[in-house]
């Protein structure tokens, strides 16, 4: 099956162990997986599948980590079109800006060609202590795309 490349965004931690639950749950479906931390653009395959796991820090921004990523793709404007994706986010109701950071990192993606594949889920911490669970019952869906497109 597909390698998949899971990208994670993270100011305290939450989004990394989303990433590595997640990575957990692809290779027991049976694909290879690769998490990255923050990566940068150069460390990223220019086709394949990505799933790109990133919180909200502050006011619907990016957590440092991934910011330098989000800066590249706006200014290097890569051809991603070999790129197909999927997209968790996670963040609190409370704030207006809930997920904001992974809708403007969905939005770089698809303007560098990049193709979504199925909906991006929204994780309210709020509702849920624990995100790696709403992630893993996305994720089963997800996986059933994957297997169709």
């Amino acid at each position: 099956m597909a390698e998949i490349t899971l990208i994670s965004g993270s100011t305290l931690g939450g989004a990394e162990y989303v990433a590595e639950h997640l990575a957990e749950k692809l290779e027991e479906a049976g694909y290879t997986t690769e998490t990255l931390h923050g990566p940068l653009l150069e460390d990223l395959p220019q086709e394949g599948i990505w799933l790109v796991i990133s919180s909200t820090h502050g006011a619907g921004d990016l957590p440092d980590n991934i910011q330098p990523l989000y800066d590249q793709l706006q200014e290097q404007n890569p051809d991603l079109s070999g790129v197909r994706f999927g997209a968790v986010g996670i963040g609190s109701r409370e704030y207006d800006t809930f997920c904001g950071a992974i809708e403007k990192l969905e939005a770089v993606l698809t303007a560098n060609g990049a193709k979504e594949i199925g909906e991006m889920a929204r994780i309210n911490i709020l509702e849920h202590d624990i995100p790696e669970d709403p992630a893993e019952i996305w994720l089963g869906s997800w996986i059933n795309l994957l297997k169709n497109a």
